[in-house]
């Protein structure tokens, strides 16, 4: 986790920015949640609990912050919540969503699987991607057993 924590410490350099000890509890949250797409809220929460003075505030403009510079990622699954998620590293696309409709539960798909229509879209439209994310909403291989057996 060190090492991550040092190459975003790099990342607010580079950009001008300080990892402030605030900045930093709520990068540690970040890492120690990493399949959890936490709220602002919920993270806020969590980082309260290693730095009780910090604000919600604070905790949304780091965030932001962190969002701006791709660090994370700002998402949508449709619940009207936005939810913060830790950009792989190296990764030079937003990962794939599967939401279950019926329990909730979110799964990361980690192959990039838009590439050729990706090329279909720059050619036909002259189009200059930068990024794109995809979700898919479904029911999730639980539900779908449990919705066999009854």
């Amino acid at each position: 986790m060190k090492s991550r924590i040092d190459r975003i410490k790099k990342q607010l350099h580079e950009a001008s920015y300080k990892l402030t000890p605030q900045r930093e509890a709520t990068v540690i949250v970040l890492l120690e949640h990493e399949a959890d797409h936490l709220s602002a809220e919920d993270v806020f929460l969590l980082v309260k609990e290693k730095s009780p003075e910090i604000g919600l505030a604070t905790v949304y403009r780091t965030l932001e912050l962190l969002t701006d510079l791709k660090v994370v990622d700002k998402i949508n699954f449709g619940d009207g919540v936005s939810r913060f998620d830790l950009r792989k590293e190296g990764d030079h696309h937003f990962h794939h969503h599967l939401i279950c409709i019926e329990c909730g539960k979110v799964e990361e798909v980690q192959e990039d699987l838009l590439g050729e229509v990706e090329k279909i879209v720059e050619s036909r439209w002259d189009f200059a991607i930068k990024d794109h994310w995809l979700t898919f909403h479904g029911i999730c291989k639980v539900c779908k057993a449990n919705d066999d057996e009854n």
